[in-house]
């Protein structure tokens, strides 16, 4: 199959969040299922000159929106045998942010267009156009409008996921028409219209041949209020196309048995050396060095939905177990200043690190004994997977892609890769918490935990097939 993924960003070119890493590891997947897999992304101004210098110029052309005649430029580069498109445009895209611009939404309509446009310039007509969130919304519009004019578009399909529905592209209607070039005959309750306004996540889900979630409980979440994010009533009219398939990691970037970042590499065989990294760790945040005592960690954005509310309700009571605390990230200033204050005041327990290092970040999966994900919502989570990956053990809460890779201990049948809990209570998860630092006391047990957590199967191998499945259900 021709399959072409269009996303707004992807590893290792430029990255904000999940999305860059699906991005940069599922086409990989599908590549090796033996399909013509190719990616398209914006040529950023951010995007590293070791990657610009060998990119090559593919094609040009021009399209027009509203009274704009615009540039498209259309460069490759070429990883693993994986083709990378990059949309070139300096007006839109020579910025300094990726996203959060005041137009955001005219930015986003031209790389649609573009891509639309950019398949019958260089004569890849494909069988499958895979779009993701709301910067590629408005895709899968694309294709069926043009289909009705043009048959190099007819038979095109188009699979569109939601990998959070928090951020859904909402813009002034008038945008439709006069900046997109669609007609008003889309605007609609049935169609991209929300509230008084357009909405681009819409129109992918509306429009889109499958819909598909970044996990099978995530999925059934968003067809209810509180997480529909008020587009539930649209997902449950659009059902009967919707599919969960949970993210996969790259297994050979997070390999504790190779990772560079790491002080000493290790093995599920060669376990009791993890342990020279939790040291490394302690001396990089200055923490008192012992190997002896578990280190709990965060790796997070510092937002409401990472459930750091929980955390906050019950830190000062964890922080009286003898434990040591590690947090890695940046957000909203109340948690900021939140994790500096603890840290003040336990100075010897509490390493609160208020930015991000990729490489500090790799230390803390493989250095850690505990990763706290309490999360009042995540689509799929890609850190628990990681941690399990480092034989650090997980405690999350039951939601979205959490539940459906993490399967809690049971004490009587020794059975399960982590720690969870269900309802949006703090003292739950400190009951939790507690119960994983009882069982650390027993390292034999701790030691079975951690075994089944590095031997959990969560690359992309079998996500990939089952993306294959539901791209040849669509041609077939």
């Amino acid at each position: 199959m021709k399959i072409l993924y269009a996303t707004a960003e992807s590893s290792p070119f430029i990255k904000t969040g999940g999305l860059a890493d699906v991005a940069g590891s599922l086409p990989f997947a599908l590549k090796k299922q033996g399909h013509d897999v190719r990616v398209v992304m914006p040529l950023y101004s951010g995007i590293s000159k070791t990657y610009r210098k060998d990119m090559k110029k593919v094609g040009e052309f021009y399209i027009d929106l509203g009274w704009r005649h615009q540039y498209v430029g259309v460069l490759s580069y070429i990883i693993d045998y994986v083709t990378y498109y990059f949309i070139d445009n300096e007006y839109y895209f020579k910025r300094g942010n990726i996203y959060g611009e005041y137009d955001d939404g005219e930015r986003f309509i031209y790389f649609n267009k573009a891509i639309a446009v950019m398949l019958k310039t260089l004569d890849f007509k494909v069988d499958i156009i895979h779009s993701n969130d709301w910067h590629t919304g408005l895709l899968p519009l694309y294709i069926q409008d043009f289909s009705g004019g043009d048959p190099f578009y007819k038979n095109m399909k188009t699979v569109h996921t939601i990998h959070n529905l928090k951020y859904q592209g909402v813009f002034p209607k008038w945008m439709l028409e006069d900046i997109a070039g669609l007609s008003m005959q889309y605007y609609n309750e049935g169609g991209v219209r929300f509230f008084d306004n357009m909405n681009m996540m819409k129109a992918g889900i509306v429009y889109s041949d499958a819909t598909i979630t970044v996990s099978k409980t995530y999925a059934e979440e968003i067809q209810y209020s509180y997480y529909g994010e008020m587009l539930e009533d649209v997902i449950r009219g659009n059902r009967f196309k919707l599919q969960g398939i949970v993210n996969g990691i790259d297994y050979d970037l997070f390999n504790p048995e190779t990772d560079r970042n790491l002080l000493v590499n290790y093995n599920i065989n060669t376990l009791e050396k993890k342990a020279e990294n939790k040291i490394a760790l302690q001396k990089l945040y200055n923490l008192p060095i012992n190997k002896d005592v578990p280190v709990v960690a965060m790796v997070t954005r510092l937002v409401a939905m990472k459930g750091l509310d929980l955390v906050r309700h019950i830190l000062h009571e964890m922080l009286q177990e003898d434990i040591q605390f590690v947090l890695l990230g940046t957000g909203d200033q109340e948690y900021e200043d939140l994790f500096y204050y603890f840290q003040t005041q336990y100075p010897n327990k509490v390493a609160s690190r208020i930015y991000f290092n990729e490489k500090e970040s790799h230390l803390i999966y493989a250095g850690a004994d505990i990763f706290l994900m309490p999360s009042l919502a995540e689509p799929c989570g890609i850190s628990q997977l990681i941690s399990l990956r480092y034989g650090t053990v997980p405690v999350v809460r039951e939601t979205g892609g959490l539940k459906d890779t993490i399967t809690p201990y049971n004490e009587y049948t020794n059975e399960g890769n982590g720690f969870s809990f269900q309802n949006q209570n703090a003292h739950e998860l400190l009951f939790v918490i507690k119960l994983a630092l009882q069982l650390y006391k027993d390292q034999e047990k701790w030691r079975q935990l951690q075994i089944r957590g590095m031997e959990s199967k969560n690359d992309w191998e079998q996500s990939s097939k089952e993306y294959t499945q539901l791209y040849k259900s669509l041609i077939t």
